[in-house]
């Protein structure tokens, strides 16, 4: 079949985040699918951006064709960047009748983080002369996420076209895939037919944990440094949205000098925590540069038990769906998971300790009954959730979870 995805943001391993339209594409190419990828030329997300030099540019990465639209550069989330959403969605809509009829699409699917490409979907399927599958996909939830987290007013006239295209989305899609396990009853709520639901999250490629990079130098050097410690480990960004000055309160309290902190990554924030570990003597915290997301697998393989964490946010009512939650367990330790949200698969898999956002005390809890099992059962628990990842969530099997939507 062919199938066309369209993503704003999309990217590839070589450009950086986000993955998940590389990762599904190439599965469904290996079922014998096509695939097109029509996406901007700038994304705040990615390390790399692609040089395009004309609109409708196509670069083939490993048997994806991307479509690049030039729709400019932004920084921050004011008018610059919503600009370069009306620019990418109204240059699909101007081209969908030739979208439709020369390359004649079996499936197409809306899938940027926000819900305007909608618009240009169902457009591409009104000239098709076949009956096509139009597919919605939400990653994040917009605008709910503009008015909760952003302080918008609901009456704010972006904020308004967003719900208009959000209810769009539900109501003239075929199908609505959600990363996000607990939003169906929200969506049934602006417009979608119950049986149009279906939660596909994010995964694992088990190619890149079977042929991982090697560690930076620095972070050899480091861990052999505190060889038979106890390693609490994060990675990922610094952002406010990690809420990592929690682990850091959790260090100060616990001051144990057997326990180090150990937190990898690049963002806004870190500056701002290295100040305070500085400030406030906190010696069990330690901070080391990012990685490649390819050396991902060798750092976790330094850590007794991994941290993730988020600010109290009425957004997480509707689940997680964090790629470092299907990494940490793909690791296999013990995971602490401090998110005030319902039931997630690490309490479903038995891979480690929930407790909600801003819980110290329940992060602290969580270190100490990991940090007092015996090897065999803290193993256990991290099998858990290794065995999960190869039953449920490698992206071979989510790809044919989707293309069976087809």
């Amino acid at each position: 079949m062919k199938i066309l995805l369209i993503n704003h943001y999309a990217g590839s391993p070589e450009m950086g985040m986000e993955f998940r339209p590389y990762y599904m594409a190439q599965e469904w190419i290996r079922q014998g699918h096509e695939v097109d990828i029509i996406a901007a030329d700038y994304s705040h997300l990615r390390r790399k951006n692609p040089k395009v030099q004309r609109d409708w540019q196509i670069e083939k990465i490993d048997g994806i064709r991307y479509h690049w639209l030039r729709t400019g550069d932004y920084d921050g989330n004011g008018a610059r960047r919503a600009l370069t959403m009306f620019r990418f969605v109204g240059k699909i809509w101007l081209k969908a009748k030739v979208i439709a009829r020369e390359w004649k699409p079996d499936v197409v699917i809306t899938s940027s983080t926000y819900p305007l490409d909608t618009y240009a979907g169902q457009r591409i399927r009104k000239y098709c002369l076949k009956d096509i599958k139009l597919i919605h996909e939400v990653h994040d939830m917009w605008p709910a996420t503009l008015y909760e987290v952003g302080g918008m007013s609901k009456r704010h006239p972006f904020v308004v076209l967003m719900q208009f295209a959000e209810n769009s989305a539900y109501q003239h899609s075929d199908r609505v895939v959600s990363l996000l396990p607990h939003a169906k009853s929200y969506m049934i709520d602006h417009g979608m037919n119950a049986e149009k639901f279906v939660c596909i999250p994010n995964g694992v490629v088990i190619s890149e944990w079977e042929n991982p990079a090697p560690l930076p130098e620095i972070h050899k050097n480091f861990f052999e440094k505190h060889k038979g410690q106890f390693i609490v480990g994060y990675f990922g960004g610094h952002a406010l949205s990690n809420a990592l000055d929690i682990l850091l309160d959790v260090a100060k309290k616990m001051n144990d000098s057997q326990i180090s902190f150990v937190l990898v990554g690049d963002g806004a924030e870190k500056k701002r925590l290295l100040k305070r570990k500085e400030e406030e003597n906190l010696d069990q915290v330690h901070f080391l540069p990012s990685i490649s997301k390819q050396a991902v697998p060798k750092l976790v393989e330094k850590f007794d038990c991994i941290y993730m964490g988020g600010a109290d946010s009425p957004l997480y009512r509707f689940g997680l769906c964090l790629n470092k939650m299907f990494d940490s367990m793909m690791a296999g330790k013990p995971i602490i998971c401090a998110f005030t949200t319902p039931q997630t698969i690490i309490e479903e898999y038995n891979c480690g300790f929930m407790c909600k956002s801003n819980d110290i005390e329940g992060v602290i809890d969580a270190i100490r009954q990991i940090e007092k099992m015996n090897q065999e059962k803290r193993k256990k628990i991290g099998e858990n959730g290794k065995k999960a990842i190869f039953s449920h969530f490698t992206y071979e099997k989510l790809a044919a979870d989707f293309a069976a939507l087809f």
